[in-house]
């Protein structure tokens, strides 16, 4: 008897998956192009790993010393995503979405309160602080994807691995830390109906937003820069951000900026190379109160701004416009003498103190009340930088 033939197309996405579900689990083929390959390889690994698609999920938290723990890990994660956050569940306040996130285990750390009127029961219990949704616990889920991947994901309906899931709809995105490790989980899901709207797109926008503000917060100690070849979109999550060590060399990238620069941060490149200027040209940036078109080494002509972070207390932004007269920060940057030491960022540190200490006539309270630190600081650090030579100017 000749097998029914299998139909060549589909008209809805449902059907898709329900085929690939069927050549999956009934007959042990791998249903390519049909869904996902993360949903595909997600769930190869369940199934490696002895999952019984049939199975309840009980969504179960861990112990309360590894969720404090977490919590505690990552607060600097929730103090970069604590207004976005607010803002995404105000955006989605219309729906019955859930916003969550979760730390790089899966870890939930962060959960909204209730959207909408539907009861949704699961939601309901997967939606607390302290519950596991790595992969290993509950199966194909959008978070536990990333979390196990690190890509962004989408999952849907019958994509979910367990039967009871199959009712949720999620879309997940990676949130990385300065050494380029996933270091959060961002997720939006929904039980019931579809999503009404791109979820893939605007859990990516937020989980951008979130991670361009923590590589800020993780990099006090470094110059950064916001680059972009449209001005206009200079502080949005579409701008490309870097991070410039003591050492003149890239200690991290966005991916905006990794796709403008065709740069590999793991590589420690040069700045200077990168950006196709010198050092100091970069370091003189951040004086600067609009971006600098820049032509980088590949072609590419960007608009850069330049921000250099507080490693030691000092707010040399804020210092900046006292240290510097107006003309000589509307001048374009000096050219570099070959011959003159390398700059650093130290360095450049030093001489925005003894610039502003210049300007403050020698006064040193008065010049720690600009660079917002107390004398005590500014003391010291006048003396590690001239320890031997004369004395620091007088407190007058």
């Amino acid at each position: 008897m000749t097998p029914p033939s299998r139909p060549l197309f589909f008209q809805t996405a449902e059907q898709r998956t329900a085929l690939a579900r069927q050549r999956f689990f009934e007959e042990g083929e791998r249903p390519t192009g049909l869904v996902n390959e993360a949903v595909i390889q997600s769930w190869m690994r369940c199934t490696a790993a002895r999952r019984n698609a049939q199975d309840p999920i009980g969504f179960d938290p861990v112990t309360r010393s590894r969720m404090h723990a977490s919590l505690m890990r990552n607060r600097q994660l929730l103090q970069a995503g604590n207004e976005e956050l607010q803002q995404l569940a105000t955006a989605l306040s219309g729906t019955n979405c859930r916003v969550l996130l979760t730390d790089a285990q899966g870890v939930v750390i962060h959960a909204s309160a209730p959207l909408g009127s539907v009861a949704q029961p699961l939601m309901q219990v997967a939606s607390r602080v302290g519950v596991n949704l790595a992969e290993s616990e509950i199966g194909t889920t959008a978070p536990g994807i990333v979390a196990r991947a690190a890509i962004a994901c989408t999952v849907n309906g019958a994509e979910h691995y367990h039967a009871m899931l199959q009712h949720l709809h999620c879309a997940a995105a990676p949130i990385r830390d300065v050494h380029g490790r996933l270091a959060g989980v961002l997720d939006v899901s929904i039980e019931g109906a579809p999503f009404g709207f791109d979820a893939a797109a605007l859990v990516g926008l937020y989980a951008s937003t979130i991670e361009n503000r923590l590589l800020r917060m993780q990099s006090p100690a470094h110059l950064v820069l916001q680059f972009q070849a449209n001005p206009k979109v200079l502080d949005t999550p579409l701008e490309g951000l870097a991070g410039v060590d003591i050492a003149g060399r890239l200690a991290w990238l966005n991916p905006v900026a990794r796709r403008l620069t065709g740069a590999d941060a793991a590589l420690l490149p040069e700045a200077a190379e990168v950006f196709g200027v010198p050092l100091d040209t970069l370091l003189a940036l951040h004086r600067e109160s609009v971006p600098r078109a820049l032509r980088l080494p590949n072609g590419l002509t960007v608009w850069v701004r330049a921000h250099l972070g507080q490693g030691d207390g000092v707010d040399f932004n804020r210092a900046v416009a006292a240290a510097q007269p107006a003309e000589a920060m509307l001048a374009p940057a000096a050219p570099v003498n070959a011959t003159a030491p390398a700059a650093t960022l130290d360095n450049h540190r030093d001489r925005v103190i003894a610039e502003t200490v210049a300007a403050c006539g020698g006064n040193i309270a008065r010049a720690a009340r600009q660079l917002g630190v107390s004398r005590g600081l500014l003391y010291r650090r006048l003396r590690a930088h001239a320890a031997g030579s004369a004395p620091p100017p007088a407190d007058v």
